[in-house]
């Protein structure tokens, strides 16, 4: 079974690391992004199944990446992190297109239970690799 190209976007680089490790011992191709613009850059220069975002990020923030990624590559499936609970947050990015929600520190088998679910509905949806 191939695994999904993953997305980290997080500006907490040693939780966006830490993260990237644990997703490459376990196969899939994940890369790093710092920043909002770091990411949208990378998305217009690599293809990804699944981004995962940081809600709070300083200068564009993850809804705002969000907003922006859904019309640049609305195929990428988007798992929103935060640390900082607001159901506002979450029901606004899932009304946005966001696949799912989760509360750092994340679980990472719910992170990766999560990332499965997000990567098999983007190949039922014909956008997969």
């Amino acid at each position: 079974m191939d695994q999904a190209r993953i997305l980290v976007v997080d500006d907490e680089r040693d939780y966006n690391e830490t993260i990237v490790k644990r997703l490459r011992r376990r196969g899939f191709e994940a890369e790093t992004a710092l920043s909002g613009p770091e990411a949208l850059e990378l998305l217009s220069a690599k293809s990804f199944d699944v981004a995962l975002l940081d809600i709070m990020m300083p200068g564009m923030d993850g809804i705002e990446v969000l907003r922006e990624l859904k019309k640049r590559t609305p195929e990428v499936e988007v798992i929103l992190l935060t640390g900082h609970a607001s159901v506002e947050s979450g029901v606004l990015g899932m009304s946005i297109g966001a696949n799912s929600y989760l509360l750092k520190p994340v679980d990472f088998d719910e992170l990766l239970a999560a990332i499965g679910q997000a990567y098999e509905r983007k190949r039922l949806s014909g956008s997969g690799s």
